[in-house]
């Protein structure tokens, strides 16, 4: 550690923002680029402690001590290589994760966390700067692998099957590669541009893309094991959570959230003309509080909207963290402001809504206060004289998901869905079917970029020693270890 009283010297500096009236006419990432000098300054606040809580509040076991000290020195080549080590795509994490690493950071303890994202994303940036290469792969195994689902789990899969010598195929039923990376994540978090470079490194590696392609329907499982020597599903937690006993759910104007986004993002992509689903001139109700509901937010602010408001039924959390019933270094319930929620909206907390108004359309929303009952049970209790009528155009469901989407896949392998909507997986990541593996939400449930990642490349480790591989893949994270709770 080359300046041991950094921390000392310099506060924290997040990554500034493109003001918001102008980052509101477009699409682009509403992060701007951050001063070298400041970079250097916020690694250097890096105390390279004894015991790096970092380490265990990251999934994916970034050695973020190391590259901190290699950034202080300016040596971005190496802290590229160190970064590289542990994560597949740090400018994806470096944007989107919520960083528990940066919860678990010592410095934390009685100060401000080191902005760990921040440095991740400049190293990252770097990277592409001078120009991302392609793995070299000295022999190919003769094995065959079919990774069902292209997020941040199956890309992860994919490039360290592939680097590990086996004729890797990528298979994704949209039309282009990313899941939710593409086609649920907006630009002005995640420009697009992102992926296709990762796209294009994975491709020279050997990765086959086939898109457009609904495993279970355009392709059967038979037809899969036939083919390949083992299967890897990595097709997220996407079955919509929704509210069918709402009475007035049946009109018109009520989404579901990713309907929302896949649409918008189609648009800004150039796939689609105008969105399906347009927030212009309407008034906007999002039923959700966490990352989806603020993306629709941002989304509905870059349409036009009138108004918008997110109804969440949590109580509205504290700005610091309770200390003694949420002590470091644990995930801190506290109240979380993004980008969008930064663009304008009404966030309201305690309330719920009691029914959708209208004829054949949706006109407004009947909402009440509620109390969240304590114990455990989720319960709702209404708080009489509270209830209103709030305008709405545009209701868009973010409520979260129930798990893996049900259907001619999962009946094809002869797989079953937990009572939570997932796949169970054994220490090895295989499936109760022989030679189909799981990782990723698909077997998660709804989680972090930085779990997904996590478990494609320990789930790419256990299926090269299925097909009877050696060498150098990652050690197996297994299902048990390093769990952490991010609310």
């Amino acid at each position: 550690m080359p300046d041991p009283n950094g921390f000392l010297k310099y506060s924290r500096q997040t990554p500034p923002l493109r003001p918001v009236p102008l980052r509101l006419l477009d699409w682009r990432d509403v992060y701007q680029r951050t001063d070298p000098t400041a970079i250097r300054e916020q690694a250097t606040r890096c105390m390279n402690c004894g015991i790096p809580f970092c380490h265990e509040g990251c999934p994916l076991g970034n050695l973020i001590p190391t590259w901190n000290d290699l950034v202080h020195s300016d040596d971005y080549a190496s802290a590229s290589e160190r970064l590289h080590a542990t994560n597949n795509f740090p400018e994806f994490t470096g944007r989107l994760c919520p960083a528990p690493c940066e919860a678990a950071c010592v410095l934390g303890i009685h100060d401000d966390p080191v902005t760990i994202k921040q440095v991740e994303v400049e190293i990252a940036n770097r990277t592409v700067d001078a120009g991302l290469r392609p793995w070299k792969v000295t022999a190919r195994s003769g094995k065959s692998v079919g990774v069902v689902g292209s997020g941040p789990a199956g890309m992860a899969a994919a490039q360290q099957l592939a680097r590990a010598g086996h004729a890797v195929t990528l298979y994704e039923r949209d039309e282009a590669i990313g899941g939710l990376l593409r086609f649920g994540i907006p630009d002005f978090k995640l420009e697009k541009s992102h992926i296709d470079l990762r796209m294009e490194q994975l491709a020279a590696e050997g990765v086959t893309f086939r898109t457009g392609c609904d495993v279970g329907v355009d392709v059967t499982i038979p037809q899969l094991r036939a083919e390949h020597d083992a299967i890897v599903l990595t097709t997220g937690a996407q079955d919509p959570r929704d509210v069918p006993t709402t009475p007035g759910r049946e009109l018109g104007g009520i989404h579901l959230a990713m309907d929302y986004l896949g649409g918008a993002n189609r648009v800004v992509a150039g796939t689609l003309a105008v969105p399906p689903i347009d927030a212009a001139g309407k008034h906007v109700i999002v039923l959700g509080g966490g990352d989806t509901a603020a993306d629709c937010l941002g989304t509905a602010h870059r349409h036009g909207a009138k108004s918008v408001h997110l109804i969440e039924v949590v109580p509205e959390p504290p700005a610091v963290r309770d200390g003694t019933r949420n002590p470091w270094p644990t995930w801190p319930l506290i109240l979380r402001t993004a980008s969008a929620h930064e663009e304008g909206g009404t966030r309201l907390y305690g309330s719920a809504v009691r029914r959708f108004i209208g004829t054949t359309t949706v006109e407004a929303v009947e909402v009440v206060d509620v109390v969240l009952a304590t114990d455990g049970s989720f319960g709702l209790t209404e708080v009489p004289g509270t209830e209103r009528r709030l305008p709405a155009d545009l209701v868009l469901l973010a409520i979260g998901f129930a798990g893996t989407e049900p259907g001619p896949l999962l009946a094809q392998a002869g797989i079953e869905r937990n009572r939570r909507g997932t796949i169970d997986a054994d220490p090895e990541w295989n499936t109760s079917a022989d030679g189909i593996f799981v990782a990723g939400d698909a077997r998660r449930g709804p989680s972090l970029i930085v779990w997904a990642i996590a478990e494609g490349r320990s789930a790419a480790a256990a299926v090269h020693r299925y097909l009877g591989g050696g060498g150098d893949l990652p050690a197996p994270v297994t299902p048990a270890s390093r769990p952490i709770s991010v609310h």
